[in-house]
């Protein structure tokens, strides 16, 4: 059965894309590039590479329409993948085994080469069909995503060479989903990645010192937390509220202490935050500039990372983007479940500068194993994925 899937030239495709092991952290993107070059020439589509961030390929394949001087569409996907832990594997994760149930197991299955191929494979019919286009259509892929995107989409969106793609909405990465529906995701919630420092009174474990770094830093982490186990009570009172929807905390780290005997003169806790769409920034930091104040003196903070808000991607009649994907997606009987991403995207960048777009990867009944042992996307979900782009890809481009 593996070998009548392979024979499937899309399936190839993805299995050779699968394969090239573009792994975080130190990649070596060329085979990617090479990869996606042969793609270009065989799809008669122009072939762009950019490198705003040397070593690190921003590949632009764009199939040019019939009206090039409308606002064009944006197919974006990246080309790494997080690391894995090759013990805990069924097969080796860059070998894209299908087995006997036609299921594809790589690193990257779900997220998110399959995109990738699937935009591609879309085209490859469309163009086979003889489909012309009103508007120009660029296919991105992106390198970094999988650590923030800082030297990828981050900084190309404010490049003249972005400004150049005269993009007018864009389409990226969504997720799987279990159940019948497709998840879409219009919006996302702004990262704030904190470290507190608390300085205090250091001295000998046997006493009882005044103004310690470990009293501050209990003060803090209970606020912390405290506002955490107030959102878990909001998201578990309302079946309709999804992750995305409330504003999540998590302690990721404690650095501190020099022996066990020693009371130290500073501790550090981080944070992570992921802050809802409906929360005022301002009146947050405030918030917790009042808890460090409580809490005594000798308290400081810096962010490693703090998202400003972006404005959600409106899913109404002012978005003809919107309309012209809904009506495809209803005529192709599409459920959609329209969300916040929980995570970080390249989207956000997109959509920082102004441009709407939607999240979206079709995979439907499919367990979510983004980052997870053993990914996989099956075959006959992959090519689904396909012919859903093949409706998808002509709605959005003839607005």
């Amino acid at each position: 059965m593996a070998d009548d899937y392979q024979k499937n030239e899309a399936v190839a495709n993805f299995i050779e894309y699968l394969k090239i092991p573009s792994v975080q952290p130190n990649i070596n993107y060329d085979d990617c590039v090479k990869f996606l070059k042969r793609q270009a020439a065989e799809l008669d589509m122009e072939f762009r590479v950019y490198e705003v961030v040397k070593l690190k390929p921003i590949v632009v394949l764009t199939w040019v329409g019939q009206q090039p001087s409308e606002p064009t569409i944006l197919l974006n996907s990246h080309m790494d993948v997080v690391p894995v832990f090759e013990n805990s594997w069924t097969y080796p994760p860059f070998s894209a085994h299908i087995d006997e149930n036609g299921k594809i197991f790589a690193r990257g299955s779900q997220d998110m080469k399959c995109v990738g191929i699937q935009y591609l494979e879309a085209i490859r019919k469309l163009k086979a069909a003889g489909v012309q286009l009103k508007r120009t259509l660029h296919v991105s892929f992106v390198p970094d995503e999988e650590i923030g995107g800082v030297d990828g989409m981050k900084k190309f969106v404010h490049t003249q060479d972005f400004k150049n793609l005269n993009v007018g909405f864009a389409m990226d990465e969504g997720m799987a989903n279990p159940g019948e529906e497709f998840i879409l995701f219009n919006g996302e919630r702004s990262i704030w990645h904190i470290h507190i420092h608390c300085s205090g009174q250091p001295g000998h474990g046997s006493l009882l010192l005044p103004n310690t770094a470990g009293e501050k830093l209990r003060y803090i982490i209970d606020k912390f937390m405290d506002m955490r186990e107030e959102q878990k009570r909001i998201l578990e009172s309302d079946p309709k509220l999804t992750i995305g929807d409330v504003t999540t905390i998590n302690l990721t780290q404690l650095q501190g202490g020099v022996q066990s005997n020693v009371v130290p003169e500073k501790l550090t806790v981080v944070f992570d935050i992921r802050l809802a769409v409906t929360v005022d920034h301002e009146k947050f930091e405030e918030q917790i500039k009042q808890w460090f104040k409580e809490a005594g003196e000798g308290i400081t903070y810096e962010f490693e990372q703090k998202n400003d808000p972006v404005e959600c991607t409106k899913l109404d009649a002012t978005n003809p983007y919107w309309v012209a994907f809904k009506a495809a997606a209803d005529d192709m009987n599409l459920k959609l479940d329209c969300r916040i991403f929980p995570g970080g995207t390249d989207s956000r960048y997109v959509r920082k500068v102004g441009i709407p777009a939607l999240g979206f990867s079709p995979m439907n009944h499919t367990p979510v194993l983004l980052h997870d042992h053993d990914e996989f996307l099956s075959v006959d979900i992959f090519l689904k994925g396909i012919d859903i782009y093949t409706k998808l890809i002509p709605a959005v481009a003839n607005v």
